[in-house]
């Protein structure tokens, strides 16, 4: 089954779809491996990670298409992935759509930042009028050739134009032809609510450590009625915080001998992704080889 439709299964199946931010292949892989339904690509993630900048739009449609290919390639669960503002007006949210399409990833979400947008944590944000962002919505609906290939809209308006406007683009957004809605930095679990309330969609909920919205259990946010949850800063974070302390030791002591049982072992990391299934393939390539010769 495409992923798209596994993913749109996920919507209409009961539960949250709680999927964790992947940078690279590996973050990918382990959580999958860890048994999560879906994997979210992070745009900050991508940004730090990939290209050595800060969430401020210094990635380009390029580099996020790339990183976002490489993911769906290496796991088998749907991907979620970060599309930021679409790069531009209709006809570049069209060509956002196909390029993501084809890198085969499972939904996207494209926001109403002005460009350049910023991360949705970050202070000074601006958005683009209501009518500007329902026209790249259309485009986006109009572009896809997958009925399934799963179309999230998010706001940014909360922290700049305030509720009521936030709803109101919640209602334009849906009605435009979004198949799912992410109110960002959302500020208390009766904001969350209400915002639950206040829609018809599947929403979308950001947790984010450091970020500005209450950090909300799982569970918790299942029961307010939340159908995903993203966790995009969790796995770039810790690997900032966890490589930082071992080249601290390293530095201090000349040595991380003392920190391998704090390491996933080398064939074991080879593993996770495919150590033992590609060499098997390998050796039998040369044994029909053999048998040729």
């Amino acid at each position: 089954m495409r992923t798209t439709a596994r993913f749109r299964q996920l919507l209409a199946a009961p539960g949250i779809i709680t999927a964790p931010g992947a940078y690279d292949c590996l973050t990918a892989a382990i959580i999958e491996q860890t048994g999560f339904p879906a994997v979210y690509m992070t745009g900050a993630g991508t940004s730090v990670a990939r290209i050595g900048y800060p969430d401020l739009a210094l990635a380009t449609a390029t580099e996020m298409l790339a990183n976002a290919a490489a993911i769906a390639a290496t796991v088998s669960v749907p991907v979620i992935a970060d599309a930021d503002t679409g790069y531009g007006g209709t006809m570049n949210v069209r060509r956002t759509i196909r390029e993501y399409e084809r890198a085969g990833v499972a939904a996207i979400h494209i926001e109403d930042q002005q460009f350049p947008k910023r991360c949705g944590h970050l202070e000074d944000k601006r958005v683009v009028p209501i009518n500007e962002m329902t026209q790249k919505i259309r485009a986006a609906v109009d572009a896809r050739t997958d009925d399934d290939f799963t179309i999230i809209v998010r706001t940014d308006a909360l922290a700049v134009t305030g509720w009521d406007d936030t709803m109101a683009r919640c209602d334009a957004f849906t009605a435009a032809g979004a198949d799912a809605l992410f109110v960002e930095a959302i500020r208390s679990p009766a904001e969350a609510a209400a915002v639950v309330a206040r829609t018809g969609v599947p929403l979308l909920y950001n947790f984010v450590e450091t970020g500005k919205s209450p950090l909300l259990n799982v569970s918790e946010l299942e029961r307010l009625g939340f159908k995903m949850v993203i966790f995009p800063g969790s796995a770039f974070m810790s690997v900032a915080y966890t490589v930082g302390k071992v080249m601290a030791e390293l530095k201090a002591t000349g040595t991380t001998a003392h920190l391998v049982g704090e390491m996933t072992p080398l064939t074991d990391a080879f593993e996770l992704l495919g150590l033992t299934e590609l060499l098997a393939r390998d050796a039998g390539y040369a044994g029909i080889a053999a048998a040729a010769n």
